[in-house]
């Protein structure tokens, strides 16, 4: 595998104030997050980020069982949000994480640019395989539309 270290950006400007933005991309995330991203063994019930460094970001499926994305690594309300995130190219957990990083800076009028780069790629042994699907058509600018459409 060739390493990369190319991160994928992303932004979005939202028509809501960043204590919003945040709480709907946060406590809210399930509310807008598609139900065919899952790993899980059974079918998507709800994924939930915990509110709080060292928390979970992971989905729970009908059945209660639980798959665990990563981990909350910065949780600052209402500006910032690290992720570590745990599936690989191949969609399967691994052990190595690449982080996603969230930013909400207030953009006039009471609209909030929000910042998605999700970055360290090289960690993961499907890295580069990660990256492209992330980067693609149903990566991450898909997502920030449905995130936004829910603000």
């Amino acid at each position: 595998m060739e390493a990369t270290e190319n991160a994928v950006r992303r932004e979005i400007t939202v028509q809501a104030p960043p204590e919003r933005a945040f709480a709907v991309f946060t406590e809210r995330f399930d509310s807008w997050w598609p139900r065919s991203h899952s790993i899980g063994a059974a079918e998507l019930d709800e994924v939930i980020i915990e509110p709080r460094a060292g928390g979970r970001w992971y989905e729970r499926g009908v059945d209660g069982s639980e798959c665990v994305w990563g981990e909350v690594l910065a949780y600052e309300p209402p500006s910032r949000l690290v992720l570590s995130w745990r599936i690989g190219g191949d969609w399967q957990l691994e052990d190595a994480a690449s982080e996603i990083e969230i930013t909400f800076t207030p953009a006039g009028d009471g609209a909030t640019h929000v910042e998605l780069e999700h970055r360290h790629f090289e960690r993961h042994a499907t890295g580069e395989a990660l990256r492209e699907a992330v980067a693609d058509e149903g990566g991450w600018g898909t997502l920030l539309a449905a995130y936004s459409a829910a603000v």
